[in-house]
């Protein structure tokens, strides 16, 4: 079996961040889900499991956090190019998320943008030239 990622994020409304989830281009897997979570694939290895809040807790050894409230991670998303983090971004505003909870950041080899979902995870879509990143790092690396 291949190495994969399922992000499990307990959800307040599981049809809204259902269409939330494919309007930024996750695809649903009707296999592994029904009335109580949706399996969103991202990639061929990164699904995220959204779970109702009564079903997510049933997992949860502690309380669930409010998302909204405080960060208690970001979810890195890499994309093929700067048009494409603009265009997640957008899309998850015009879904219903929150675009640009911070500033972007323009490294010239690296550009970020970030959005929350409608419970308030954050997402960073990414792009990076890697052949200008690992430049920079060697210039770094000489100081």
């Amino acid at each position: 079996m291949p190495r994969m990622i399922f992000v499990n994020l307990p959800v307040k409304d599981l049809a809204a961040a259902t269409r939330f989830y494919e309007a930024i281009g996750c695809r649903k897997n009707e296999q592994f889900s029904d009335n109580r979570s949706a399996s969103m694939a991202w990639s061929d290895a990164i699904t995220f499991q959204l779970l109702t809040h009564e079903y997510f807790a049933t997992f949860a050894p502690k309380p669930i956090a409010d998302a909204r409230a405080a960060t208690g991670m970001l979810l890195a998303l890499s994309c093929d190019s700067r048009a494409d983090v603009d265009a997640i971004v957008e899309a998850a505003a015009a879904a219903g998320g929150r675009a640009d909870p911070r500033d972007l950041q323009d490294f010239g080899s690296m550009y970020v943008r970030t959005f929350e979902d409608p419970d308030g995870h954050v997402f960073e879509p990414a792009w990076m030239d890697m052949s200008g990143a690992a430049g920079n790092q060697q210039q770094e690396s000489a100081r």
